[in-house]
């Protein structure tokens, strides 16, 4: 797993050690940034069910100006905070430790808005679409904003009051379905 682009291009990033987290491959990434590169310049990202920030770290390295971490678990938290230094991407993240919940709320008091947000919560769990309900709750996705959700490709389409289906793209065992606000 590694920085594809940008200023921390080629660097190598750690994941948690055991089984509670499944990074997105380089080349799932690779396609996903393709997709998303015009749209990566000055925005705020947000890296929802972090697990490495690998995401979140190539957002920031390829020009976003601020991007959230969030994860609920302690080892990733330490993973990530450490590929963030490494990085050199630490002045522009902000690393939460709790549930994804919590962490829609903290941006909401801290008034931003977020341009792109990607999701990858555990496959088949009702993770994303609690997430994406809250984040249209909430009003956290900024007019011309978009979301990616990660999902196993077997799991039923995403269907939120508030966000139309964009886009779905299809690799094998992993689906990223794209979101806009209607």
């Amino acid at each position: 797993m590694r920085v594809i682009s940008g200023t921390a291009r080629g660097l190598k990033l750690k994941a948690p050690e055991g089984m509670n987290t499944r990074p997105t491959t380089d080349r799932i990434k690779e396609s996903l940034f393709n997709i998303i590169a015009a749209d990566l310049y000055d925005i705020c990202f947000l890296d929802l069910f972090s697990g490495s920030g690998s995401i979140g770290i190539e957002a920031l390295s390829r020009g976003a100006k601020k991007a959230y971490f969030c994860d609920n678990n302690a080892k990733s938290i330490a993973v990530i905070k450490d590929n963030i230094k490494r990085a050199h991407v630490d002045d522009r993240a902000v690393v939460m430790h709790c549930g994804f919940l919590q962490a829609l709320e903290q941006i909401k008091t801290a008034g931003d808005k977020i341009d792109i947000a990607f999701l990858d919560p555990p496959y088949n769990t009702e993770l994303a679409v609690k997430a994406l309900e809250n984040i249209v709750r909430l009003g956290l996705l900024n007019d011309d904003g978009y979301i990616i959700a990660e999902q196993a490709a077997d799991e039923p389409e995403l269907n939120i009051d508030g966000l139309a289906v964009k886009r779905v793209k299809d690799y094998k065992t992993t689906k990223m379905t794209y979101l806009e606000k209607i």
